[in-house]
């Protein structure tokens, strides 16, 4: 693999069977399965001044490693994406739990029946897990829509806790919606977790790469046939004709005939021909103490005060024992598209994705070009279905 930093200078690229545009896991992976599997040499252009997309990560001052585009926490049941990704990396045995801080005090998330205990007298509680566990049975999720569809008032008050105290708030400040603008489909699908399991995620695999994700990432493109340009703007390199109904590409200068796969902002790459799509970003705000830990897990959501969502404190993550951390504030914004500000969440509505079909349409009509990723598909993906994603796209030009 060769990694330059090209400092905005403008790569040769005509020469390459592929063009990747973004190494995070979308693109690094599909690169990495073209070389190896189907011997093509493979440029990755990438605008940011590293690999590893959004799951990047450095050590910090203080020596933390910490995740610089918010908290990256691998599971799956996918043993395929798993046992891919175990080639690059040894694991971490991480178990991720998520405390939601109701002024003060901690609760579990998802709401369980530890949670329960937390906030209702003890003959309450007692009432509504036996209540949970003899309408659904034991070690169940069950979304909150369930209980409201009971005629059983205790189902309704624990329905109406989840909603008010662990749901509403945190999604009002994570979209930037009224309580009437929250979709009640989504609503409908908080759980209520009829266990004592603390934990976040029950998939069979979970962890954290052991030397962090920026060490995946270089084992990951660590192959001949690989070149990886950073610092360079795809709107540089790929040169669109859309006079006809074929939509042609041009690298330096001619027109090119490989393969492009594209992960990044499709509204960004077409000059924004149809309007910009909307999306919502982050802000982070680090702060390092010297004390071994600031809070009592990895996350911490604050679901009915503050401005931020949530807290992540990373050494719970990565396993360091030291005598300082760095915690992380997470600022949920609407997406400006400001100079040094990211596209994260796309905003999912018919409306959107009526807008986003037009630029789908658009890149349909380029041989040889593959969409693939949250921006470019304009859709969420957890880091293992993009992996499994990526894999499936892989399978599909090899063939």
């Amino acid at each position: 693999m060769g990694v330059i930093d090209s400092a905005g200078k403008i790569p040769e690229l005509s020469s390459y069977d592929a063009i990747v545009i973004g190494a995070g896991f979308a693109g690094s992976v599909v690169a990495r399965e073209l070389a190896q599997r189907s011997g093509k040499k493979v440029a990755i252009v990438e605008s940011r001044d590293h690999v590893g997309g959004n799951a990047y990560d450095k050590y910090d001052d203080a020596g933390v490693l910490i995740h610089a585009y918010g908290p990256h926490i691998f599971h799956t049941n996918d043993a395929r994406a798993y046992e891919y990704l175990s080639q690059f990396t040894d694991w971490l045995d991480y178990q991720h739990e998520v405390l939601a801080n109701l002024h003060g005090t901690y609760i579990p998330v998802p709401f369980n029946k530890n949670s329960i205990e937390k906030v209702f007298d003890a003959d309450k509680a007692k009432s509504y897990i036996e209540k949970l566990i003899s309408v659904f049975g034991d070690e169940r999720k069950v979304p909150i829509i369930e209980l409201r569809n009971t005629d059983d008032p205790q189902l309704h008050e624990i329905a109406d806790f989840v909603y008010n105290n662990v749901f509403l708030y945190y999604t009002q400040k994570q979209w930037g919606l009224t309580p009437e603008e929250v979709d009640p489909s989504v609503t409908a699908r908080v759980p209520v977790f009829i266990s004592r399991d603390n934990r976040y995620f029950q998939d069979k695999y979970q962890g954290m790469p052991k030397d962090g994700y920026t060490k995946l990432f270089d084992n990951l493109l660590d192959f001949e046939g690989i070149d990886v340009f950073l610092s360079v703007d795809a709107r540089d390199v790929l040169k669109f004709d859309k006079s006809d109904s074929k939509t042609k590409v041009y690298v330096d200068g001619n027109e090119y005939k490989g393969i492009i796969v594209y992960t990044g902002a499709i509204d960004e790459l077409f000059d924004n021909c149809f309007g910009r799509l909307p999306y919502r970003s982050l802000d982070f705000v680090y702060e390092t103490y010297n004390q071994k830990h600031w809070q009592p897990c990895g996350t911490v959501n604050y679901t009915v005060s503050e401005d931020y969502t949530r807290i992540t404190e990373f050494t719970y993550m990565t396993g360091q024992d030291l005598d300082v951390t760095t915690i992380m504030k997470e600022y949920s914004r609407p997406y400006e598209a400001k100079p040094g500000q990211i596209p994260y969440y796309a905003i999912i509505s018919d409306e959107n994705q009526a807008h986003y079909n037009q630029y789908k349409e658009l890149a349909d009509s380029i041989d040889n070009f593959y969409l693939i990723g949250r921006l470019a598909e304009y859709r969420y993906y957890n880091m293992d279905a993009i992996v499994s994603r990526a894999l499936e796209l892989a399978d599909e030009i090899c063939d």
